[in-house]
């Protein structure tokens, strides 16, 4: 049995995002300043009530994920679950395809809603042309444990599989179950991340009611502007990150190629509202603060912050505010949504890719679209262009309805 100091270690990394097919276009494009934004009025054609539609952009995928796989396994699969498995298949193959008992093999793949364009599809299927024509897949199709249990069938994981379902924490928190599983014992590799495929008018119009979504549909590019003061709301994306988390002596012993360290988790909830953040930043103060507690670090050896501003008012400012509280005031910062939209489930994961790089390659991707900074962020954002800085951590973090707050904290191997 493998005690609760075990280094935990990336040894794969995999993204299917708004910006690229792969994890280097996701870099590449990040730090060129590329944006996935864009008018959606495809995806929306045919709603009989498109015309009344507030909000008609979004962050879709670059590439279909069903154009990824081949066609008999792709019908089988909601575009979420295609997307966790072009990203595991990434991933994967990144990791060198590792000899591994499936016993010591584990899958933790989230999502924040699931497979809800089946579950609307097929309601239409029923109304329209009764019971005898909905798919008998619907129901593996729509499950929120869907894209865990099909990377699990491809890989042979059976050591666990696992779905956290932790609205926009949902990929970080699964990054810090599989470092726990790892940590405990109960295996050697895990394959964590998130994926998210929920960009529909159901989903809009309720994000828009809830006055959470930008609406800035002539501008897609410039919609997401997270801490600037004319931030008004995010923006819905879609798309999966993967990661291939090891037992570092595990990675070792079969010599396999180390992106970087997860060296400190930090997982807290606010208990106070379903949707608003705590006020106070408490809980997320405390996520930090466990992270870097957890990596054995003080919070002088963090030198930048992957935030999970989604550029909207409250979260923004509280955010900052909290990072400042629980680091001090020489973090350095950035916010990728403002080009990758929110990818909900997804975001977590595909963000704590993008903070490993960060770390590895010592050069912090731009936000975009901050034009005038929020005088309540107190803090070093990099605009413009990406910010080489010698780093020896980084946190993500990721914040969801419920009050979730979770930290990750990366370091070189």
């Amino acid at each position: 049995m493998v005690g609760s100091t075990a280094d935990v270690v990336v040894t794969g990394l995999g993204a299917l995002t708004p910006i690229g097919a792969d994890v280097d276009s996701l870099w590449e494009g990040a730090l060129q300043g590329r944006s996935g934004v864009r008018r959606i009025d495809d995806l929306l054609a045919g709603h009989p009530r498109l015309e009344e539609m507030p909000v008609r952009i979004g962050a879709p995928m670059a590439v279909a994920p069903d154009t990824l796989l081949d066609r008999v396994t792709a019908r089988r699969m909601d575009r979420c679950e295609q997307a966790a498995v072009v990203a595991a298949r990434q991933a994967w193959a990144d990791a060198g395809a590792p000899e591994v008992d499936g016993d010591r093999l584990a899958v933790v793949i989230a999502t924040g809603i699931g497979g809800l364009n089946t579950l609307l599809g097929q309601d239409d299927v029923l109304e329209e042309k009764g019971p005898g024509r909905v798919s008998p897949l619907v129901v593996p199709m729509l499950m929120p444990n869907g894209p865990a249990a099909w990377v699990s069938i491809e890989l042979g994981a059976r050591a666990g599989v696992y779905c956290p379902v932790s609205a926009c924490a949902s990929g970080a928190e699964a990054i810090a179950l599989a470092a726990r599983l790892i940590r405990l014992g109960e295996a050697d590799i895990v394959v964590a991340g998130g994926a998210e495929a929920a960009i529909a008018p159901l989903t809009l119009a309720g994000f828009a009611q809830a006055r959470t979504l930008s609406k800035r549909n002539d501008e897609p590019e410039r919609a997401s502007r997270p801490f600037d003061v004319g931030r008004d709301g995010f923006v819905l994306g879609e798309g999966a990150g993967v990661i291939v988390l090891e037992r570092a002596e595990h990675a070792a012993a079969r010599g396999a190629r180390v992106h970087g360290r997860l060296a400190g988790i930090g997982i807290t909830s606010d208990a106070y509202h379903i949707t608003g953040p705590d006020p106070t930043g408490d809980g997320q103060v405390k996520a930090i603060t466990k992270a870097v507690a957890d990596a054995g670090l003080s919070k002088a050896d963090v030198g930048h912050v992957n935030c999970h501003a989604t550029s909207t008012q409250a979260g923004d400012v509280g955010e900052a505010v909290g990072i400042r509280r629980a680091l001090g005031d020489h973090v350095v910062l950035t916010a990728p949504k403002s080009g990758l939209g929110h990818l909900v489930g997804a975001a977590g994961a595909v963000e704590g890719i993008l903070t490993l790089l960060s770390v590895v390659h010592g050069i912090i991707p731009p936000t975009l679209n901050l034009e005038q900074k929020e005088p309540d962020v107190a803090l070093d954002v990099v605009t413009g262009e990406p910010r080489k800085l010698e780093l020896t951590a980084a946190i993500c973090n990721s914040f969801g309805f419920g009050g979730q707050n979770a930290s990750l904290l990366f370091t070189k191997a």
